[in-house]
């Protein structure tokens, strides 16, 4: 029988990984605050709102508003620009005027862009100046919103909620659409009066939500100090790095040259220390050793979401315009629901996993699933269509979830500001989509086979993690002589 041991303590000889599977289990986690499922409820009901008109867009400036398939074209990839490339200035903004007045601000705009929609219905000029508004909103609203979901809360939290936001703005995304349906060409102007008064009743509920660091805010933090969620195993703070800290290390020698003791904070390549943080800035005693452990900084989470977002809107951009005419309106709607539907329930299910996994084979993952899905679209029909589309999910759940997380993990900034620049590598990646995809397309097309333009999207696919690594690699080697300087 082995001696008793304080409750919760780790167990004599349990290595790292060991205390960091336990800490992940179930009976370890914090229950979310009123704060969090209130924005959770909200995150549902703004996508609900936004995606019962926003993908009928194209067809009410073309057919209701008479302008040109290029104009169309023209306006929808300014408005996608600003929405994604706008969040590297609302993380600024959000750090100034704080996260929920930043939330409170970017309602409001929306909320004026789809009551300016009523009148604009009207008038081409109106309406898109209501739809950059909408989009300059949105663009402010995500990355306040993510990062007062997960203010105060620990590296070992973040997954689990930042894979709850997404559930739930993917649940708006599916029910949006054919809720609308039915208003959409008939009654635009009552189904724009819809969402106005939903946005204004959001924005009235987002002002009742505490200040973001306060006692009752989004973590519930009331002080700096981090502290350790009830039954969680507990680990000691980072040793100080001192010369007593390893006695037989000779000075000068490189930091690998030590096993880091469970616990203590890794150096990074550079001859920093890597402090892992939470959004208040305090480093957390809980934080999941592996996360450290499987850092690696030769592969930048902006790039790789750039490209990550660059390789996925290849499927959002044209799968209409390939699955419409060789199956049905009403097939390519179900398979949009089905996969939002999908996202919501497996992106939760998931979530540990995919922070288990090392950067590098998380892009193996996620890009091979984008692969593998892209040639089952190519393929064709139904069955081919409904499963790359499973599988194009499961690269998206794993890739951008996977960056989010990385992002957070490497930066010292303010978690808006990081989320703000993960939008912005965002909109870069589906400006290149929009641009080389059309240009693609048009080929396969001219070449008498659509077929051809999924081929080519899935041969980048299988390329892009080779490329990554290849970076990876050559960033590295170049840091090793670094890491062993004092």
């Amino acid at each position: 029988m082995s001696p008793s041991r304080p409750k919760g303590a780790p167990e004599a000889g349990a290595g790292p990984v060991r205390r960091w599977r336990k800490g992940r289990g179930g009976a370890g986690r914090t229950p979310l605050s009123g704060a969090q499922r209130a924005l959770l409820a909200a995150s549902f009901l703004i996508t609900l709102g936004s995606f019962a008109v926003l993908p009928y867009m194209s067809v009410l400036l073309h057919r209701r508003l008479g302008l040109g398939l290029g104009a169309v074209g023209f306006v929808l990839a300014v408005a996608s620009l600003i929405q994604f490339a706008g969040g590297v200035v609302a993380g600024p903004v959000a750090g100034r005027i704080g996260l929920r007045r930043a939330m409170l601000l970017a309602l409001a705009l929306r909320t004026a862009g789809f009551a300016a929609f009523v009148p604009g219905l009207g008038s081409p000029a109106l309406a898109v100046g209501a739809l950059l508004l909408v989009s300059a909103g949105a663009a402010l609203y995500l990355p306040a919103n993510k990062a007062y979901l997960v203010d105060g809360a620990s590296e070992a939290a973040r997954p689990r909620l930042l894979s709850a936001s997404g559930s739930a703005f993917n649940a708006g995304m599916a029910l949006g659409p054919p809720a609308a349906a039915p208003l959409v060409m008939g009654s635009p102007g009552a189904l724009f009066a819809c969402v106005t008064v939903l946005f204004a009743l959001v924005g009235a509920g987002h002002a009742l939500l505490p200040r973001e660091g306060s006692g009752g805010g989004a973590g519930g933090r009331s002080a700096p100090a981090p502290s350790v969620s009830a039954g969680a195993p507990l680990t000691p703070p980072p040793a100080p790095l001192a010369p007593t800290a390893t006695p037989a290390t000779p000075a000068g020698a490189p930091p690998t040259a030590v096993a880091p003791m469970p616990g203590a904070a890794l150096p990074a390549r550079g001859g920093g220390e890597r402090r892992d943080r939470v959004p208040g800035g305090a480093a957390t005693a809980a934080a999941p050793v592996r996360d450290r452990l499987t850092a690696s900084p030769g592969l930048s989470p902006f790039v790789v979401t750039v490209l990550s977002v660059y390789a996925f809107m290849f499927f959002q951009h044209y799968l209409a315009l390939y699955a419409v005419p060789r199956t049905s309106a009403g097939f390519y709607g179900a398979v949009l629901t089905g996969y939002a539907a999908l996202l919501v329930v497996a992106q939760p299910l998931l979530a540990e996993r995919v922070a288990a996994l090392g950067y590098p084979a998380a892009q193996w993952w996620g890009f091979g699933a984008m692969a593998a899905g892209m040639a089952a679209i190519g393929a064709g029909g139904h069955a081919g269509i409904a499963v790359g589309a499973v599988l194009l999910c499961l690269g998206e759940i794993v890739l951008f979830l996977k960056n989010d997380l990385e992002a957070l993990a490497r930066s010292t900034a303010a978690p808006a500001s990081v989320f703000g620049r993960q939008r912005l590598a965002a909109g870069i990646g589906a400006f290149g989509a929009a641009v080389v995809g059309g240009q693609l397309y048009g080929a396969a097309e001219a070449a008498g086979s659509a077929r051809g333009f999924w081929v080519a999207v899935g041969l980048q696919c299988l390329l892009l993690p080779v490329f990554l690594l290849f970076r990876r690699r050559t960033a590295r080697d170049p840091e090793e002589p670094r890491a062993a300087a004092p």
